[in-house]
């Protein structure tokens, strides 16, 4: 067993791609019915590299490439999983699970529901969800809200490796099946972590800054934009409590409210479209479960209510940023209710 002290002398540092590799190698070590699948995965590395070495450790039965056919090599995921596997399925992005969605909803999120408990369904869909730079409208779609409204599924949404890692591994080990969603533009982020294992249980929230002032909740590559915003606001003598919500389904709302009850504001960020968002989620809760402690209206940072465009400028206007998310906490201490 690890103390604090020993994690803290052997800390070391990696890539988020080398977090999420870890997190894979030492579970398939542990467990021969867990295999990788999916377009790139084995000869090429990986499309981002995640992968990278496993097939000449694993070799070809269980790191296994695919022809460029979400709907296919879902299904036969989500096949092998109720006969007694654990597969990790990789989309090249989720953009293009929508062809395989089918699969996702409609098989696996609903065999042990349809099946009266007899068949669970342990397997994980992974890969980069989202924006991720110049890649216009049908490559930079935010999905999380979209599986989170599913019963029978898991949604994990990390922002930084140290919480990939520990929520990958307790992803393979789930029982039911888990939607992990990353960010290309984090593949590359150096991250502190233990040199040891260590699991993150689903659905739990992590406080990664305390604050007093005001709450702001947020979760993945959204995180970075939450977490500069209240540095700046430490500035001005606003100390914001930053809260990563890590899972999207389901979500901690207990940690939300209990700092919403000793800040008495709250803020929510998200890389989605504003319509049955996350942070339309949150805001309801909190407004059923603490709204006399709120001491001014609720407000959210979502991306702007159209495809996203190609051009950067346009980009820069359309996603959550730092000034977005200042203006909004300003708003909501200097508002009356």
């Amino acid at each position: 067993m690890f103390t604090f002290e020993t994690l803290y002398l052997i800390m070391r540092t990696i890539e988020f791609r080398e977090a999420l590799r870890e997190a894979m190698n030492e579970e398939m070590r542990r467990d021969e019915t867990i295999f990788l699948m999916g377009e790139e995965v084995a000869e090429y590395n990986g499309a981002y590299k995640v992968s990278k070495g496993m097939l000449a450790e694993f070799g070809p039965k269980r790191i296994i490439d695919t022809p460029i056919a979400e709907l296919g090599f879902a299904g036969i995921g989500v096949g092998a999983a109720v006969n007694g596997l654990r597969p990790i399925i990789e989309f090249m992005t989720f953009n293009f699970s929508l062809v395989a969605i089918d699969q996702v909803i409609n098989a696996a999120a609903k065999f042990l529901s349809m099946s009266g408990g007899q068949y669970n369904c342990p397997i994980v869909f992974r890969g980069p969800t989202a924006s991720a730079g110049m890649l216009s409208s049908q490559h930079s779609q935010a999905f999380e809200n979209w599986y989170a409204n599913c019963p029978g599924l898991k949604v994990i949404v990390p922002s930084n490796g140290y919480d990939a890692k520990g929520l990958m591994k307790s992803a393979i080990r789930d029982n039911d099946p888990v939607i992990f969603m990353e960010s290309e533009q984090m593949y590359g982020d150096k991250c502190e972590i233990p040199d040891g294992e260590y699991l993150i249980p689903i659905g739990v929230a992590d406080i990664k800054r305390p604050g007093t002032d005001v709450t702001i909740v947020s979760f993945g590559k959204i995180m970075k934009v939450a977490l500069a915003a209240a540095a700046e606001l430490e500035k001005e003598g606003i100390s914001a409590e930053v809260i990563d919500l890590r899972t999207v389904r389901p979500i901690d709302y207990d940690t939300v409210i209990t700092s919403v009850k000793k800040t008495n504001r709250l803020v929510v960020v998200e890389e989605a479209w504003p319509l049955a968002s996350i942070s339309s989620e949150i805001a309801f809760r909190v407004q059923k479960d603490a709204f006399d402690y709120l001491d001014a209206p609720i407000r959210r940072i979502t991306t702007a209510d159209v495809p996203l465009p190609y051009a950067p400028t346009l980009i820069e206007a359309s996603l959550p940023n730092v000034a977005k998310t200042i203006k909004a906490v300003k708003d909501v201490m200097y508002a009356t209710k």
